[in-house]
């Protein structure tokens, strides 16, 4: 299968489907890419709002939304997207999991969580592409998820889907106390960190190898651990770069909630 590989920033809860002023460059975008990148049989989405003592890969035929957001409007917890599980596709990714050597899990009764619905909601409204979700580990090591992308790569031996997106649906920037920070010093931290990703990301002149370790020990680049406290919403890019393996071949910088975040894509075309 070809398989291209898109880390993406989710925004804040629900709020990028509720008009919310913060969001729109960012609604925009994802609208955007949808019309650019081809267009995907199947959906492989890593949030970073699902964590396990092991990888986990949903299983179910049609899933059901988490709300897994607070204190927000009434309307956010109607909001529906009916997209079908996969789990041909997840016994794959569990399948390459095991055969790399990672205890895995499959899960037929966990739902899509926020992490899926906003993003796809805004790239792929109609619903009517299969998706699976697989889970972070909650340790946080940044290697094992650079692993955990690498074993991935094993899917593109097989023959079905026939095209498959796999997107990490996290954040760039996510420390909850800073946004709309206007101090100064949030800002140079802030740029400093996009600084630092975007070149690890997108430097075709950096060594595979240098790549990875600049990945692997990302709390030591600059501003990184006021950018990510708590880590879980960068993660899902280690496993993007871990199964793409090479430079990115597209980045976006936009505004979100008063801090510039990064996207980034890899085609297989």
């Amino acid at each position: 299968m070809k398989t291209d590989i898109l880390f993406l920033a989710h925004g804040g809860g629900p709020m990028p489907l509720l008009d919310h002023p913060e969001h729109r460059e960012m609604v925009s975008c994802l609208a955007s890419i949808a019309r650019e990148i081809p267009g995907p049989d199947a959906i492989l989405v890593v949030s970073a709002h699902w964590e396990e003592s092991v990888p986990a890969v949903t299983a179910g035929s049609n899933p059901e939304l988490i709300y897994d957001y607070y204190g927000f409007p009434p309307e956010s917890y109607d909001i529906t997207y009916p997209s079908p599980g996969k789990p041909a596709l997840a016994h794959q990714i569990y399948q390459a999991l095991e055969h790399a050597g990672i205890p895995a899990r499959m899960d037929e009764q966990r739902g899509f969580d926020h992490g899926m619905f906003v993003p796809l909601i805004l790239m792929y409204p109609e619903a009517d592409i299969p998706v699976v979700q697989l889970s972070l580990v909650d340790n946080l090591d940044a290697g094992l998820h650079l692993r955990i992308g690498k074993a991935l790569q094993s899917l593109s031996e097989q023959t079905a889907p026939e095209r498959l997106l796999v997107v990490g649906s996290g954040f760039s920037f996510h420390n909850m106390k800073a946004f709309f920070s206007d101090d100064p010093e949030s800002t140079v931290k802030n740029l400093a960190f996009e600084q630092w990703l975007q070149q690890t990301c997108t430097d075709s002149a950096l060594a595979e190898n240098e790549r990875s370790q600049r990945l692997e020990h990302w709390a030591s680049a600059p501003g990184a651990r006021y950018c990510h406290p708590r880590e879980e919403h960068l993660l899902p890019l280690h496993v993007c770069y871990g199964m793409a393996g090479r430079a990115a071949d597209q980045h976006w910088s936009l505004e979100i909630l008063g801090k510039q975040a990064s996207m980034f894509f890899w085609s297989d075309d």
